[in-house]
């Protein structure tokens, strides 16, 4: 694992894509960027699918990230929807595979579970705990932005526990070396 790296996360959409970018230095995540990519205003799904691939080739190609986290579609009961998502989310990746960029997918439960502690946490209670933890001070009117920020901060949590940076012998220890996760 590098010390310093970027991460950029996404959360896939076909009327509103979600990204957000970490720069993790000394262990620690700091914010360097998140916003959205509107798409609603084209009518024709290709020239949507064109629009994702170029904005995160150029997202890319400005903050040259180390690592790509992804949230996975979840299984919804409309398959037209879950389609037009996998689409979205498969340019995504093939912005990051073009340019050697590592992927990996995180699960909505996942996410969430990683920002809140909360497998069932509402979109409020995300943004909420990333403005405290990246002390963000002006958070963006659409969530679809700290949606992809979550899935860059979940992977950035991921790979500190996979490479055992940290481990918690109990909730007062994860507490104590986690201060600003607890609200």
């Amino acid at each position: 694992m590098m010390s310093e790296r970027i991460i950029l996360g996404i959360d896939p959409g076909t009327s509103v894509l979600g990204y957000g970018l970490v720069k993790v230095e000394k262990k620690e995540a700091k914010l360097l960027a998140m916003g959205i990519i509107e798409l609603s205003k084209f009518s024709d799904p290709y020239i949507k699918l064109q629009k994702i691939f170029e904005r995160i080739t150029m997202l890319i190609d400005e903050f040259k990230p180390d690592e790509m986290a992804l949230e996975a579609p979840f299984f919804g009961k409309n398959v037209q929807s879950m389609l037009k998502l996998g689409r979205a989310q498969g340019v995504a990746m093939a912005a990051g595979l073009a340019r050697q960029i590592p992927i990996t997918e995180y699960s909505p439960r996942k996410i969430k579970q990683a920002i809140t502690g909360n497998g069932n946490a509402s979109k409020e209670q995300i943004a909420g705990f990333l403005q405290n933890i990246l002390n963000i001070k002006d958070m963006p009117e659409l969530f679809d932005a700290t949606d992809g920020l979550a899935a860059a901060m979940c992977h950035f949590y991921q790979s500190q526990i996979s490479f055992g940076s940290k481990s918690y012998n109990s909730w007062k220890d994860f507490i104590h070396k986690n201060p600003k996760r607890v609200i």
